[in-house]
């Protein structure tokens, strides 16, 4: 029984959509811009541990205390989690939710073997995964210190090198920011396909902002624990 069979009347615009692979791809592209753009920033945030203690700190503080006194001390923060939840959560379910259709329109393996796909279009999949349970733990480590028992509330440059002093946690770390360089590198090119931002014309240079950004945030967010385990930050 349809929708419109259930409640009388046809579904909206924006739930057929939804239901729409093209919705589907949309909703994955554009939350996947977003979860780009807060990664570029967050990154720049975390480069803040070379210039030393004080600075990181204070930079924490500073984004603690945006909006004030209009907002309450935290509360813009809290937003830009929650909206970014919501991404995470659109671009997962999309994902799966496309996955799923993609496994049921060829429930039969094909005759002849298909080109073999780049190796980052291959590891999306699992990438996601590992890239979510990675979110959940880095969360654990550094937001609320449930695993981080040497960190200090409201010290990331302290948390941060007690977290990557533990050199399995850096590996980790490290691994999971290695699975993000080839999930931006093939999600971007991706989106701008979706969102018809790639002609012939611009097919190189989108290529090459797509490995560019992967590997500057790649570089970015490894540099952290690296400096740590030899000792550049202590």
């Amino acid at each position: 029984m349809t929708t419109a069979t259930r409640t009388g009347r046809p579904p909206s615009l924006l739930l057929n959509l939804w239901r729409s692979t093209v919705g589907k791809k949309a909703v994955m592209a554009v939350s996947g811009l977003l979860m780009l753009l807060y990664l570029v920033a967050h990154m720049l945030g975390n480069l803040q541990i070379f210039f030393g203690p004080a600075e990181i700190n204070h930079y924490a503080h500073w984004l603690r205390t945006l909006g004030t006194p209009f907002l309450r001390y935290e509360w813009l923060i809290w937003i830009f989690r929650v909206g970014l939840l919501a991404a995470v959560v659109a671009h997962g379910v999309s994902a799966y939710q496309l996955s799923r259709r993609d496994l049921a329109a060829r429930p039969t393996k094909y005759a002849h073997r298909r080109r073999r796909a780049s190796y980052a279009t291959r590891t999306m999949r699992w990438g996601g995964v590992i890239l979510g349970l990675f979110v959940i733990w880095h969360i654990l480590d550094l937001t609320t210190g449930t695993v981080n028992p040497a960190g200090e509330h409201e010290h990331p440059y302290q948390n941060i090198v007690a977290s990557f002093d533990r050199w399995p946690v850096a590996l980790f770390y490290i691994l999971a920011v290695l699975a993000l360089g080839l999930h931006i590198r093939h999600g971007f090119w991706s989106a701008a396909q979706t969102l018809g931002a790639n002609n012939p014309r611009r097919d190189r240079t989108l290529k090459i902002a797509a490995n560019g950004l992967a590997l500057a945030l790649t570089c970015g967010f490894v540099s952290v624990p690296v400096a740590v385990m030899i000792g550049v930050v202590q």
